[in-house]
């Protein structure tokens, strides 16, 4: 689905991803891990578009979309969710993923002005679309919630909502359990297994929380210092030494096997 290869991307003097080349097959969770510093979100901005790469190409599938903009990659179905929701907050959860879809008629004043008719058949659909997405990640209690007052975890089961509205090829995850209790975490991965298994969808994942890692993500990619270190099953990561040295004193909980 997604192929990494050679990418540089430099801040001044700073490699912040050196020469990383990796991939990401259809229909898996990969997950993405490292301690801090190791160029994951840099990596992942090169990948969505928000940074152009100095050197290196990146491919969905067959196609070349190095330096692609992220609206660009968005028509494309690559979409990303942040370490910090992005919801727009004074309007209600059904209408935040309403407005997901690109290229709605009612945004064109000839078809809201003309062919009305078109506009309302169109909502209805997208409507029906937002609420069959409210009821898979079980929020349907808040529809009508504004999303400015939904918990952190709720927001991140928003963000994963808007990813359903439109035809996701590739979706990256960013910290999806960032500052999210265990109870809702175990709701988010639950819905990404869900999205996974019953919908084939493909998710590229940045995260700390081992115990979620060791959950959704077969295989795992280590980075340190801007390089991909390791990339196996959580059971060869955790027991990798090289992966164990680099995370030494950062915050790592090794299990023992």
């Amino acid at each position: 689905m997604l192929k990494v290869q050679n990418i540089n991307k430099y801040f001044g003097g700073l490699k912040a991803v050196n020469n990383v080349t990796l991939k990401v097959n259809q229909g898996s969770i990969t997950g993405l891990i490292g301690p801090n510093g190791a160029g994951k979100t840099t990596l992942f901005n090169t990948i969505a578009g928000v940074y152009s790469p100095n050197s290196g190409e990146i491919f969905l599938e067959d196609n070349n979309i190095t330096g692609l903009k992220p609206h660009e990659l968005f028509n494309l179905g690559i979409l990303r969710t942040f370490q910090i929701a992005h919801e727009f907050s004074s309007l209600t959860v059904l209408e935040n993923l309403m407005m997901v879809p690109n290229k709605q008629l009612g945004e064109n004043l000839i078809y809201a002005w003309f062919k009305n008719s078109l506009v309302k058949k169109q909502e209805e659909e997208i409507r029906a679309k937002a609420i069959e997405v409210i009821d898979f990640l079980n929020l349907s209690h808040l529809t009508q919630e504004l999303a400015g007052n939904l918990s952190g975890g709720q927001k991140k089961l928003l963000e994963l909502g808007r990813t359903m509205m439109v035809d996701s090829k590739l979706v990256l995850l960013d910290e999806v359990g960032a500052g999210v209790n265990r109870t809702l975490l175990n709701e988010i991965s639950d819905a990404i297994i869900r999205l996974n298994k019953e919908k084939n969808y493909t998710f590229f994942v940045i995260e700390h929380d081992m115990d979620l890692i060791e959950k959704i993500c077969d295989p795992v990619i280590v980075m340190a210092e801007g390089s991909v270190l390791f990339e196996g099953k959580f059971a060869q990561v955790k027991s990798n030494e090289e992966v164990i040295e680099a995370y030494l004193g950062r915050g790592m909980k090794v299990k023992k096997a």
